[in-house]
């Protein structure tokens, strides 16, 4: 399947400044793919440079097939762009803005409005239809957007910073609704963020992107694989009955590399359940970091030395764990100039 967005070797200077430096990255059709990266990581400049709305030094952005840079028009008609602040008519309702574009896209008067009637009712703002922009909250306002840019069909949209300056329940509503747009319709969609937890309830994918470079691509497991160095697996078992003899049964299991309490748990013991009074022993928290899935292996070796199993769940990294990681590993892996 042929990508949607290819950008290789994309550049951007600014006199001594590189904003994007020797960018490679495709997005495949259909696709939630999050760019995420702090303000100043060049994520914008990207963005216009995948639109034609700024040339690059070297390198080249496909859009849709299109070369973005010599064919821009061609770009445009089929891509919906809403960057952070979109622009309206404050005296005009939600609905006049939305024939406007529609109109300006060569769209029938007729069929313009029923789109936007459409449209208005399918991002909640089918009761403010014909109330003034100028009265609209940020939320209606960043709705109303994503109406706009999807009044002309696009096959692929892009928002900057779609989120920024709404309020969290407006946040998770509007992902939600971009999440079911992208599902339904197959849109394809990059979405441009510095806020790591709304980009991990969404994306498909997830770039990381530091100081002009893409330092790391994939989805969260994919981007865990990337860090981890020393196992693949890590366990946390809660358990009461902890002893020298079961920490070493479980270090004999094959493939295991360490196994130790949690830190909370070497230094003061944890809070039992309810249900672990009886049990006898100390109730703990146990660490296991193995190269392989030894789940099975765990559960019969805790029960076999006479203790309590209360939990066993795998530990993973998040994506803010990740992009710490990552950001604040950037110089030392060479990756950013």
């Amino acid at each position: 399947m042929e990508p949607v967005i290819e950008l290789a070797q994309l550049t951007k200077k600014y006199g001594d400044f590189t904003a994007v430096n020797k960018l490679d990255l495709s997005i495949r059709p259909g696709e939630i793919f999050g760019l995420l990266g702090p303000n100043g990581a060049g994520k914008t400049t990207t963005i216009l440079m995948m639109l034609g709305l700024t040339e690059p030094d070297s390198g080249t952005a496909t859009v849709c097939g299109v070369d973005a840079t010599r064919n821009p028009i061609q770009v445009k008609r089929r891509v919906g762009y809403m960057p952070d602040d979109v622009g309206f008519y404050e005296d005009r309702s939600g609905l006049d803005n939305l024939i406007y574009t529609a109109r300006l896209n060569l769209i029938p008067e007729k069929e313009a409005r029923e789109r936007a009637l459409e449209l208005l009712k399918r991002v909640g703002l089918e009761a403010a239809a014909h109330k003034k922009v100028g009265a609209y909250s940020r939320g209606m306002r960043q709705r109303l957007g994503l109406a706009d840019v999807l009044i002309k069909k696009p096959e692929v949209i892009i928002l900057d910073e779609p989120t920024l300056g709404i309020d969290p329940e407006g946040v998770r509503e509007l992902l939600v609704l971009i999440r079911d747009l992208s599902r339904n319709e197959g849109l394809t969609v990059l979405l441009s963020s510095h806020h790591l937890h709304q980009v991990q309830q969404i994306c498909d994918r997830v770039g990381i992107f530091v100081r002009g470079q893409l330092i790391a691509v994939g989805d969260l497991d994919e981007l865990t694989r990337q860090l981890e160095t020393k196992a693949n697996y890590k366990v946390e078992m809660d358990l009461a009955g902890w002893s020298p003899e079961l920490e070493e049964a479980l270090k004999r299991i094959d493939t295991v590399m360490e196994v130790g309490l949690t830190e909370s748990d070497a230094l003061t013991g944890g809070a039992a359940p309810a249900n672990a009074s009886a049990a006898g022993g100390k109730y703990v928290t146990v660490r296991v970091i193995s190269g392989s899935d030894v789940t099975p292996q765990l559960a019969s070796t805790v029960v076999g030395h006479g203790a309590s199993l209360y939990g066993l769940r795998p530990v993973r990294y998040g994506l803010d764990d990740i992009y710490h990681r990552y950001f604040e590993g950037g110089e030392s892996r060479e990756r950013v100039d």
